[in-house]
């Protein structure tokens, strides 16, 4: 049996251009990552963590427009992803603030960007806390809130951010102890686990320290050629002249190039180095080489940055995909905390407590019934899916040809009901080639679909 895809989640704060770090360092794995088929990607356009350290509402709009730009241009499918812009998901800061009310104050003492903010205060003679405003404060919070209602199982960081994933696991912990235990046979909350690819490069900027929109020392990614020469042409290097060999671990340049070179180009600019190249000719050739894998992508984005009602449709389709998971999984955290109906009630089972209706709304609602879904895609062909109680799809059918064929399949599953070895069969035959889904659940669901279609022959007969 296959197991589940593996749930990777990235996101880039919308308050500057993209930059040749941000490509090495986050777009192209997480492009390269996504065309894996053991995973399921998450991307998203980290607007309300922007709001945290800039003002200005038209840079945000314009830094929103570059970096989805970006990502497309460099080749993400947003038809085999979740790319989304977080403040499309109202969930998001609904699971916030769930987490907040169970997150230790001490825990965010502790936070290295409020402890940095606090100590440049402190050494300055200033009141501890000016200038810090609760966002700062409330960041780890809002970045749990991302990374759990998805479930993701891995974020890729570098090491200053691993700090982050390990408090958004304790909030996770805290969080499933207080409201997981006993009301469902799962977990509410996936720990996520922090991945560091030291593979990864982190680019040095122009002046030599890292690459970044705090240090204006960043290469724009999108650079017309010339310009981009003449960055290129602008990084600081020492003052050997041609002929004298040169230290590629301590040169800017060499990072750089490294970052966009394969093996056997990095061994002979490696050479040169040994070798005593000028620098004038160790720029050209760095040029030469950014330029030739950014070109293309340049030409996708100056097209999408002219087209934003495309990306903005993009966005939109992609924040309605991503809701399909986030409104049922906030139903389940809502119930859990106790933020439910009063038609519902508690009931002891051996497998813990579960959520019920009373008997007059159990007549009336499905709301938290499995539903066996059947529909016509726009290729023409024919689909069904087994949707749970709380709205999560737990199966998603092949194409069929005909919807005879797809009805025979669905209802010989509801047929099978809890019998799990004749319903493994026929999940074989239901789920694309390659792909065998845990039955386990499906299982369950089908007996109760089975059960509910009995109840109704019997009140006909009635």
């Amino acid at each position: 049996m296959t197991t589940e895809k593996r749930r990777i989640l990235t996101g880039i704060t919308t308050s500057g251009t993209p930059h040749l770090g941000n490509y090495v360092g986050a777009i192209r794995p997480a492009i390269a990552a996504s065309r894996d088929a053991g995973n399921e990607s998450f991307y998203f356009l980290a607007d309300y963590h922007a709001l945290i350290k800039c003002d200005d509402a038209e840079r945000i709009q314009r830094s929103t427009l570059e970096i989805a730009a970006s990502w497309l241009a460099c080749g993400l499918d947003p038809d085999k992803v979740f790319f989304y812009r977080q403040s499309d998901i109202p969930e998001i800061p609904e699971l916030t603030w769930l987490l907040t009310c169970v997150t230790a104050k001490g825990l965010l003492n502790r936070a290295h960007a409020y402890k940095a903010a606090v100590d440049q205060n402190t050494s300055s003679g200033e009141d501890p806390d000016a200038g810090i405003n609760a966002g700062l404060y409330m960041y780890p919070v809002l970045m749990a809130a991302d990374i759990l209602i998805f479930g993701a199982n891995e974020v890729p960081v570098g090491r200053d951010q691993i700090q982050h994933i390990e408090m958004a696991r304790d909030i996770a912990q805290r969080f499933n102890h207080m409201y997981g235990l006993g009301l469902l046979p799962d977990s509410l909350l996936t720990l996520p686990e922090a991945k560091v690819d030291e593979n990864v490069a982190t680019l040095p900027g122009t002046d030599g320290r890292k690459m970044s929109k705090s240090y204006d020392n960043t290469i724009p990614l999108w650079l017309p050629e010339k310009q981009l020469k003449k960055a290129i042409y602008n990084i600081v290097t020492d003052s050997s002249g041609p002929n004298e060999p040169k230290d590629p671990e301590s040169s800017s340049l060499f990072a750089i190039f490294q970052a966009f070179a394969n093996p056997e180009e990095s061994s002979k600019m490696r050479r040169w180095f040994a070798e005593g190249v000028s620098w004038h000719f160790a720029k050209e050739a760095c040029f030469q080489l950014l330029n030739r894998e950014l070109e293309g992508p340049r030409d996708a984005y100056q097209a999408f940055i002219k087209n934003p009602s495309r990306i903005e449709d993009l966005l939109q389709a992609g924040a309605s995909k991503a809701r399909e998971r986030s409104r049922p999984f906030m139903a389940k955290m809502r119930r859990a905390v106790g933020l439910r109906s009063l038609n519902t009630h508690p009931v002891q089972t051996s497998a813990g407590i579960k959520w019920s209706t009373n008997e007059v709304i159990q007549k009336t609602s499905t709301s938290f019934s499995p539903q066996l879904k059947s529909y016509r895609e726009a290729d023409g062909k024919f689909y069904f899916k087994l949707i749970s109680g709380d709205g999560a799809v737990l199966l998603q059918s092949r194409a069929f040809d005909s919807p005879k064929d797809a009805g025979r399949l669905t209802a010989a599953l509801i047929e099978a009901g809890g019998a799990s070895s004749t319903v493994s069969e026929l999940l074989l035959q239901s789920v694309p080639p390659g792909e065998t889904p845990v039955t386990s659940t499906i299982v369950a669901a089908l007996a109760q679909l089975k059960a509910d279609k009995l109840a109704k022959e019997r009140d006909k007969k009635v």
